[in-house]
C-alpha cells in the first residue's frame, strides 16, 4: 500500500535568518586585513607603488628643482603624490581583478558567507593605506629633503584631498578587471596610467604642453585630483566643489558599470 510521506517537517524548519551584525563588521574587517596583508607582503605590488614616486620626486622636485623656480618642488609634491595614489587604485583592483576572475579566486569569495560588498571594501581600504604611505613618504622628502615650508594645515588638506583621491582610480581599475585577462592586465593598465598622468600634467604642467592636451585634460580624473593637490600645497585657488563631484561621478559611473560586467560575465 503505498503511502503519502509526511513532508510537514519541511514547512516547520527556520527561515535562514540574517547574519548578526557583530558577523558581518567581522566579516568586512577580517577582508579589510586579509587584502592590507596580501599586499604588503606582495614586493612586486608594494615596491613600484612605493619606488616610482618617491624617487620621481628626489630626481624632479628636489635634486633637478634647486635650478628651477623655488616653486618647483611645491608644485611636484602635489603632482607626484596624484601620481602616486593613481597606482593602488588602478594596480590593486585591475590587476588583482583579472588573476582573481582568471584563477577562479573571485568565484570563491562570492561563494563565501560574507557580504557581498565585504571584497570591494577591502580592496578599497587596501589602495586608501597605501596611497597614505605614499603621500608620508613625500611629505617626509619635501620637508627633510627639499626643506619645502609646509604648514600643519597644508598637509592635512593634502592628505584630505588624496586620500579619498584614490577610489575613482579603484573603480577604474575594477572596470578594467573586468575587460581584461591576468596576463595582460598589467601591459593594458600601464597603458591607461602613464598617458593619463602625463595628459593631465603631472609632470610637467599642463601651460607647457600643445592645446589639444589641455583641452583634453579635463575628461581625466587625475587632472581634477591634481588641481585639488595643487590647492592643498596653496598653488592654485580653485573651487573644489565641481572637482570633488566630479570625481565622485566618475566614482559611482564607473563602479556602475563595473557591478554590471561583473553581474554578467563573472
Amino acid at each position: 500500500m503505498n503511502t503519502v510521506p509526511d513532508l510537514s517537517i519541511l514547512s516547520e524548519r527556520p527561515a535562514a535568518s540574517a547574519m548578526p551584525r557583530a558577523r558581518v563588521i567581522g566579516a568586512y574587517l577580517q577582508e579589510m586585513r586579509s587584502e592590507c596583508l596580501r599586499y604588503l607582503r606582495n614586493p612586486g605590488f608594494v615596491l613600484p607603488t612605493l619606488m616610482f614616486p618617491t624617487i620621481f620626486y628626489l630626481m624632479f622636485g628636489v635634486f633637478l628643482a634647486r635650478s628651477n623656480s623655488a616653486e618647483a618642488a611645491r608644485y611636484l609634491l602635489a603632482a607626484y603624490s596624484t601620481f602616486g595614489v593613481m597606482a593602488p587604485g588602478l594596480f590593486g583592483f585591475g590587476v588583482s581583478l583579472a588573476a582573481e576572475r582568471e584563477n577562479g579566486l573571485l568565484t570563491l569569495k562570492r561563494a563565501l558567507p560574507m557580504p557581498p560588498a565585504a571584497y570591494l571594501v577591502g580592496k578599497m581600504s587596501m589602495a586608501v593605506v597605501m596611497a597614505a604611505v605614499v603621500v608620508t613618504l613625500l611629505v617626509l622628502i619635501a620637508t627633510f629633503v627639499a626643506h619645502l615650508p609646509l604648514t600643519a594645515t597644508q598637509i592635512a588638506h593634502l592628505y584630505l584631498v588624496q586620500l579619498p583621491g584614490v577610489l575613482p582610480f579603484c573603480a577604474l581599475g575594477l572596470l578594467l578587471g573586468t575587460l581584461v585577462k591576468g596576463q595582460g592586465a598589467p601591459a593594458i593598465i600601464n597603458l591607461v596610467y602613464l598617458p593619463m598622468a602625463f595628459l593631465s600634467g603631472l609632470w610637467f604642467p599642463l601651460s607647457g604642453l600643445p592645446h589639444a592636451v589641455q583641452a583634453f585634460a579635463p575628461v581625466l580624473p587625475a587632472f581634477h585630483l591634481n588641481l585639488l593637490a595643487l590647492d592643498a600645497v596653496d598653488l592654485a585657488q580653485v573651487n573644489p566643489l565641481p572637482h570633488a563631484l566630479l570625481l565622485a561621478a566618475f566614482t559611482v559611473g564607473l563602479l556602475a558599470l563595473a557591478a554590471r560586467r561583473l553581474r554578467r560575465n563573472g
